[in-house]
């Protein structure tokens, strides 16, 4: 069944060729991030560095790399706990099939914690492996946490929340080994377990852990509802039950390779970042919670596991695959009419979600037009994290309409239907992810809902049209069919979009097979590929701000617009800067990859 310790999840990989050995010393100040980044970028195998420079313990990455290997590391219990999912949402089936759904309480048996004693030694943050992963970053961070807190008015461990959010070792203005920084975005279950300690003029108890067998790791990025423990599911993901002890008034887990025990007090807040976070950019530094460190705790041989987040994908991305493949039978019993939701990695996931629904208000009449799929999407914005999405494609899901994953196929769909006198609906000033810094502030900007259905209104071009550009753009180049980007100059303060439409207005003949335009500060590399569109146009997109259209106008507060659809994505001077790799660093990775036997032929 399921691994006792990160231990035998590393040996079970080695064993079944699934992770090697780097044995030569890697310095955890960019090099490692390097060599993780080439590995994941070749579909490698994990990682275990055995001799990190300025730190005694070994340090693995890549574990989660591919789908392939996430399912391999839970072979024995994934089936079972789609099943006590699907379960959950329709608690029917075990009357219907009762045989099929007895595993599903075999693994309600490991959701139960309970407490076990072991024995950990006393260290430093110090003692760490200081694994700094982009130029810019603050410091050293940990990348995989698993932050646990309790409610303070009903403790206990089955009212507690373990979730990943990324810790800052050292760095700005954090007293060595004696504060860390904790950050914590919106809708995230720490918030609300500070915000009740804050009320009773109480400290909030923190305890991160790192390592333990790798359902742990996964429960922390579960989006799971409030009152169902991330270690309720770590066990049954695990097939073994999460187990811990009390230390100090802290719950420590037993299983952990490392435990860092705090307190964060009351709007005791210190800079945190920047981090080069997984929409492909800096997340910039902000006042977050400081976290008071009160011990830090090592099995003996610990193992650090991390990860380098970056540009999508990365090797989160088989988080969110394993997530959907668990969580996407249960979608439409949640939200009714719903049938599928993609959020899009290649765009960070939550700038950008595409969805299908179902179209029944109006059966009787021949002309159909976004309804259901509004109220849709409606529920969608307001269901956990999704409600952190910025922009929401829906479709009605018909004989013909394609997969929301089919993310090419969507949009052409999508836009061969799409009215724009009637189909945007924005909401401004609202809350968008905090990584998102393509919004008027932290965790600040607007949203934008597109719907379509209903019978095809136009064909889809992809022949550049010859068209007479203003000055500062140029260059246009087809994205896909219907598609269009055209280069602007660098942007100043967006007022040039005006004199593009008005330009594109006089040749709108033109451009009816293009029913959606990006200006983009290099067409080229953004049609090159469907990722480089998707992560271009959503990640540096405000909706409010940036969502422009030929022939637009305002009528009783509803937007819309005659002619094509403007998407300015261009960079803006109040937006994080993107992760780019330092050159040295990569040169001293190249000349390992020649004389390192355990790394030939993986960077």
């Amino acid at each position: 069944m399921g691994y006792s310790s990160l231990e035998a999840c590393v040996k079970d990989l080695e064993k079944h060729g699934h992770l090697v050995r780097v044995t030569e010393e890697v310095d955890p100040n960019l090099e490692m991030a390097a060599i993780h980044l080439r590995v994941f970028e070749n579909n490698g195998p994990a990682l275990l560095f055995e001799n990190v420079k300025g730190s005694k313990y070994r340090a693995v990455s890549n574990l989660f790399g591919t789908i392939d290997r996430s399912r391999f590391i839970f072979r024995d219990s994934l089936e079972r706990v789609k099943r006590l999912v699907q379960l959950k949402g329709d608690p029917s089936l075990l009357l219907k099939n009762p045989m099929w759904a007895i595993s599903a309480i075999d693994g309600a048996i490991d959701a139960l914690p309970f407490q076990w004693k072991t024995k950990f030694e006393e260290i430093s943050i110090s003692d760490l492996p200081q694994i700094k992963c982009w130029p810019d970053d603050g410091g050293p961070f940990v990348t995989l946490p698993q932050v646990y807190s309790e409610d303070h008015d009903k403790p206990g461990i089955l009212n507690s929340n373990l979730g990943m959010y990324r810790v800052q070792l050292c760095g700005n203005e954090y007293v060595q080994n004696e504060e860390i920084g904790l950050h914590y975005q919106l809708h995230r279950g720490i918030g609300v377990h500070q915000t009740k300690s804050n009320a009773a003029g109480k400290p909030l108890k923190v305890a991160v852990f790192v390592g333990g067998p790798p359902s742990h790791s996964f429960a922390a990025v579960m989006p799971l509802p409030e009152g169902l423990p991330e270690v309720s599911f770590a066990g049954a993901l695990g097939g073994r039950n999460f187990r811990y002890f009390k230390q100090d008034g802290f719950t420590v887990s037993s299983d952990a390779d490392f435990v860092i025990l705090g307190e964060v007090y009351p709007k005791e807040n210190k800079p945190e970042g920047p981090f080069g976070d997984h929409l492909g950019y800096y997340s910039l530094t902000h006042d977050f919670p400081v976290m008071r460190v009160k011990k830090v705790l090592a099995k003996k041989n610990a193992i650090w596991a991390f990860t380098v987040v970056g540009r999508p994908p990365q090797e989160d991305t088989s988080f969110g695959a394993l997530i959907h493949e668990i969580t996407g039978s249960i979608i439409p019993q949640t939200i009714p009419g719903l049938h599928e939701v993609n959020a899009v990695d290649a765009a960070g996931v939550h700038p950008l979600l595409l969805a299908v629904g179902s179209e029944r208000y109006t059966p009787y009449l021949d002309v159909q037009r976004p309804q259901e799929i509004l109220t849709t999407a409606n529920a969608i914005l307001g269901f956990n994290q999704m409600s952190l999405a910025k922009f929401l494609f829906i479709i009605a899901k018909e004989e013909n309409s394609p997969s929301a994953k089919d993310e090419e196929a969507y949009f052409k769909f999508v836009l061969e239907r799409i009215d724009p006198t009637r189909d945007f609906h924005f909401q401004t000033r609202t809350t968008i992810d905090t990584l998102d810094y393509s919004g008027t502030d932290l965790n600040a900007g607007s949203k934008l809902v597109i719907a379509a259905c209903g019978d095809k209104k136009r064909d889809l071009s992809n022949t550049i049209p010859e068209l007479q550009l203003p000055s500062g753009f140029s260059q246009p180049a087809v994205v896909f069919e219907g598609v269009l980007a055209i280069q602007g100059s660098k942007y100043a303060d967006g007022s040039d979009v005006k004199k593009l439409t008005e330009a594109l207005g006089s040749q709108v003949d033109k451009l009816t097979g293009f029913p959606l335009i990006c200006l983009v500060d290099d067409s080229e590399f953004t049609a090159q590929t469907l990722n480089n569109f998707l992560w271009v146009t959503f990640t540096r997109s405000n909706p409010s701000h940036d969502v422009h259209g030929v022939g637009e106008f305002i009528e009783n507060k509803h937007w819309g617009c005659t002619g094509p659809v403007v998407i300015d994505a261009r960079i803006n001077p109040h937006h994080a800067p993107p992760l780019i790799k330092d050159s040295v660093v990569e040169q001293r990775v190249d000349r390992l990859g020649i004389s390192g036997a355990s790394l030939h032929g993986l960077i």
